[in-house]
């Protein structure tokens, strides 16, 4: 499927095509191709009018970010999209710039370019061309990644105060599930605002850009700088609480041991006592006391109760 926005005096239009081989190309002024799991046909309809390589190798695709030539610009890109609380996955997009007309290229369903079209056809007047609209899906990103990194500063902050204040009310998998997915959906997101850095730093260089565009695309960076640095603290923050959670365990462990090492502690008294009277030589005098046993017994908890009461007094329980 593939949707046409052109620009006619102050308005867009939108045209959706499933069969794409007559569209009158050279009559409109085109401002953006969205190419939505497009057909070997489209493609090849697509390149064949404006010149494009649009069957690269997945594999180059995925390693070649940004690619400029006489006539084109070829951007690879990915966006990352979180599906339930602890999972998110990412998508491929392929930009390709050619006669100020934008060509994105994805395969399956990307809500952010439905926003972009809202506000494309909202606002009309604020696109020129393929660049103008390339700008505000990087604008919009940036604020889906904004989002996003409060979300997980939020999610931060709650699990910090579950660990400090309340860890029994999750058990320590749980609480290492969600520590791990925060940490690994923070360093994917600040991978994707670095790769989206990157493409917009070659685009400044780019002398196929205008300057007003330009202008547009300074502001964006900048504003992807703030969202790397956000990304980094929260990094910062989750190794904190990452730390604090291993400190927490430890203490928890040191209790159980201790507990385990008094109570080792204070039987070994009356162990030796039942040990002692539990051997079978004739010669024991006690052994014809009349009330052998229930001293035995009696010195048994009095030899536990001692080193209780002396741990106590330590503060070691």
């Amino acid at each position: 499927m593939i949707n046409v926005f052109t620009k006619n005096a102050e308005l867009v239009e939108v045209f959706s095509f499933k069969d794409f081989e007559d569209f009158p190309f050279e009559e409109r002024n085109i401002l953006w191709f969205e190419l939505i799991n497009p057909t070997f046909a489209e493609l090849y309809c697509i390149a064949q009018n404006y010149d494009l390589n649009l069957y690269e190798d997945p594999e180059k695709s995925a390693v070649v970010k940004y690619w400029e030539n006489s006539t084109s610009i070829t951007i690879n890109t990915y966006f990352i999209y979180k599906d339930t609380p602890l999972a998110f996955h990412t998508e491929a997009v392929t930009y390709f710039i050619a006669n100020n007309i934008l060509f994105t290229l994805y395969y399956g369903d990307f809500p952010i370019f439905k926003e972009v079209q809202g506000r494309v056809l909202a606002s009309p007047k604020k696109f020129y061309d393929g660049f103008d609209i390339l700008a505000k899906i990087l604008e919009l990103y940036f604020e889906k990644g904004a989002d996003c990194l409060e979300e997980v500063n939020r999610e931060t902050s709650a699990l910090r105060k579950q660990i400090v204040f309340d860890l029994e009310a999750s058990s320590h998998e749980e609480t290492l599930i969600s520590l791990s997915f925060l940490q690994e959906f923070n360093m994917e997101l600040r991978d994707s605002l670095f790769d989206k850095r990157r493409i917009i730093t070659a685009l400044l260089k780019s002398n196929k850009v205008d300057n007003e565009t330009k202008k547009d695309f300074n502001i964006i960076i900048k504003d992807f700088n703030s969202l790397v640095e956000f990304s980094t603290a929260n990094l910062n923050a989750l190794d904190n609480i990452q730390n604090l959670f291993t400190s927490q365990v430890n203490v928890e462990q040191n209790k159980i041991i201790k507990l385990f090492t008094v109570a080792t502690m204070a039987m070994m008294p009356p162990t030796l006592i039942g040990t002692i009277y539990g051997m079978n030589f004739e010669v024991m005098p006690e052994l014809r006391w009349e009330f052998g046993y229930p001293m035995a017994v009696l010195a048994m908890i009095v030899s536990t109760i001692l080193p209780i009461l002396y741990f106590k007094k330590k503060g070691w329980l």
